[in-house]
């Protein structure tokens, strides 16, 4: 049976009952998405947990521009 036979033998009731359904499973995965998305972009629950490597990386930056910084006034000099 082909898919718009299928539709034609259906019941109002069960055309309604579907779309009740589909809505119902729109708004869970919507609610999903969104704790997904609040959880991905929780930029201080990341900072939260990588501690550490946002210290390393601090550090790493500091040393660098304190060099950048050396080599500059000894240019001036």
């Amino acid at each position: 049976m082909e898919r718009g036979q299928a539709m034609a033998q259906r019941s109002a009731a069960e055309i309604r009952d579907s779309i009740e359904s589909n809505r119902a499973e729109l708004a869970l995965s919507l609610g999903n998405l969104h704790g997904e998305v609040a959880r991905i972009t929780d930029w201080r629950g990341h900072l939260e947990r990588h501690q550490r490597e946002v210290a390393i990386g601090a550090a790493v930056v500091g040393v660098l521009l304190l060099g950048r910084r050396r080599r500059r006034r000894k240019r001036r000099d």
